[in-house]
């Protein structure tokens, strides 16, 4: 969590006793909801960069060689909206995989389409059959990543989903596809 994530959060919570301390009940309860969504998208993007991350070292391990960057102060469309997160690329020779993930942090930002929390691509430089879109959402107050424009829409995204991403990166010669 970035110090200006930290500060929010602590803005956050201090809003939301000031609102209860003054009987706001509807905006405690308002500030208290987007206190544990804030901690839900931060869960889910965390969970999916270093999933990635750690599928690209151990490829690494192996002899693989990808170029692994981060951006933590990262902003991309979704169509109307903007989403703020972080950027990790991963590089292998010419090719290129972009996992970004976000969400709308002030009203002008917009909005996260499909009533989820964040919004993440997984973008390969020149592959645009292989990119996927994928969306947060919660089930029982756990978050979960589903693919939203993938072979599969709506299906929950797991660590082999994002170790098939590695392997399109490292192309069929070095990931051991045909």
């Amino acid at each position: 969590m970035s110090e200006l994530d930290e500060a929010w959060a602590f803005a956050l919570a201090e809003a939301e006793t000031r609102a209860r301390m003054a009987g706001h009940v509807d905006l405690a309860a308002y500030l208290s909801l987007r206190s544990a969504n804030d901690l839900l998208r931060s869960t889910g993007i965390q969970w999916l960069m270093n999933t990635c991350e750690s599928v690209a070292a151990e490829a690494n391990r192996q002899g693989a060689g990808i170029q692994i960057a981060k951006d933590e102060k990262h902003r991309f469309r979704d169509e109307n909206a903007t989403m703020v997160g972080r950027l990790l690329t991963l590089t292998s020779g010419v090719r290129q995989l972009h996992v970004e993930a976000g969400w709308p942090r002030v009203p002008r930002d917009g909005v996260v389409r499909g009533g989820g929390l964040a919004r993440a691509n997984l973008r390969h430089l020149g592959i645009k059959s292989a990119n996927e879109a994928l969306l947060l959402v919660t089930s029982k107050g756990v978050p979960r990543w589903i693919s939203i424009n993938g072979p599969a829409p709506d299906k929950e995204i797991y660590e082999s989903e994002l170790r098939s991403h590695i392997n399109i990166l490292l192309g069929p010669e070095r990931s051991g596809r045909k």
